[in-house]
């Protein structure tokens, strides 16, 4: 950070979730009273014409087509990575070995030995103070925030079961293309690693328990796809050439988690008719409790204490002042959407920087997380069941 107050941002990606991460860093100190002022220096991107469009389009000052000089850049503070996972751990590591803190989109990596050696320049960094933090965004939400809250105050005791879904279908069609997404040395994994890993995260976030054990099986439907057309990006019509899917398309998991809960969890890319479904339950000797994104305001909570003539699941909706990070935004009631949980990821590392405190999830977090999702893949490789992580 300079003399002036600001925090200087450097972002490397500008597709989907650089625009949502644009779109964080244009607003957090416009809602938030913060003692950093985030500034959108530069953003990276290897096509030149696209990223400068990019840079004109979200609000950053300059464009440039190499990362490495980003990290060079005296005019830098912070690292914002938002490119596929096979890029994560150079940029990361060079980044935090420069000086830069560092937010990095989920997974951490592709594999185990790069989240480690992630984790490991990370605690080096950290003691010069350079802080950084893995972006797992549904954290954010107030309504995961607050089952947070319910559950370490005991609301709902012991808990015993828990249910986690994330659902999709956007690769349905098999004429979809073969995208990044879809390949392994890309992408590291799958749904497993794209929208599984969000809910491993987010039930050891609100639980407090970390997974300890999966019994597991991954599935590929589509096998095959074809390549895109090297244009636009999309599949070529009739007798397109195509090449292999080499990640799962599905992962289903049974897991005890280090509280003694069991768990189980889905992550589909082929759930026809859903488009971002992720739903977790707990169920507690106490009470219960349920979140859903499609209804990402609105907390289920059942209080087992009560008397038996009232007990019944409640509708909270979770726009009150006192609800985590909704005293910021708008009069209660009137709900939030995606995009503020990317907000509130900003919000809470810009202050942590300002601090010299360590933001959540850290990059040990986000490789507990990695660990979890390389016990699922071994699993499942082995169909020989329970597979410790």
């Amino acid at each position: 950070m300079d003399a002036s107050g600001e925090l200087r941002v450097g972002m490397v990606g500008y597709a989907f979730m650089g625009a949502a991460h644009s779109q964080a860093w244009r607003t957090v100190n416009r809602v938030f009273d913060l003692p950093l002022r985030a500034r959108l220096t530069a953003v990276c991107g290897r096509d030149e014409s696209n990223v400068r469009a990019a840079a004109s389009r979200l609000g950053w000052e300059r464009a440039v087509t190499d990362w490495r000089e980003l990290v060079a850049s005296d005019d830098i503070d912070v690292i914002d990575i938002c490119t596929p996972g096979d890029s994560h751990c150079e940029i990361a590591i060079a980044a935090l070995a420069a000086g830069k803190h560092v937010i990095c989109e989920k997974p951490l990596a592709n594999t185990v030995e790069e989240a480690r050696s992630m984790v490991a320049a990370a605690e080096a960094a950290r003691a010069g103070g350079v802080r950084s933090m893995c972006g797992y965004n549904y954290r954010r939400v107030p309504a995961v925030s607050y089952l947070r809250q319910l559950v370490a105050g005991g609301r709902l005791g012991t808990i015993r079961h828990v249910r986690a879904v994330y659902l999709q279908d956007w690769i349905v069609d098999p004429e979809f293309p073969l995208v990044w997404r879809l390949q392994k040395d890309k992408a590291g994994s799958g749904a497993l690693g794209d929208i599984g890993a969000h809910i491993v995260d987010l039930t050891q976030y609100v639980t407090g328990q970390a997974v300890t054990g999966v019994s597991a099986l991954t599935e590929t439907f589509i096998k095959e796809r074809p390549l895109p057309s090297a244009s636009s990006g999309l599949s070529a019509s009739g007798g397109a050439e195509t090449g292999t899917v080499t990640v799962d398309d599905a992962a289903l998991f049974i897991a005890r988690l280090s509280g003694g809960a069991v768990a189980t969890y889905e992550a589909s890319r082929f759930a026809t008719g859903r488009k971002n479904g992720l739903r977790v339950e707990l169920n507690g000797s106490k009470g219960s409790a349920v979140f859903d994104l499609e209804r990402l305001n609105e907390l289920e909570f059942y209080d087992g204490t009560g008397p038996g003539a009232e007990q019944g699941f409640t509708r909270i909706l979770v726009t009150e002042p006192d609800h985590p990070y909704v005293a910021a935004w708008w009069p209660p009631g009137h709900g939030l959407g995606y995009e503020h949980s990317f907000t509130h990821q900003m919000r809470d590392f810009v202050e942590a920087v300002a601090t010299g405190k360590d933001p959540e999830p850290s990059f040990a977090d986000a490789f507990q997380v990695q660990r979890v999702l390389d016990a699922v893949e071994r699993s499942s490789a082995s169909g020989s069941g329970w597979t410790d992580v």
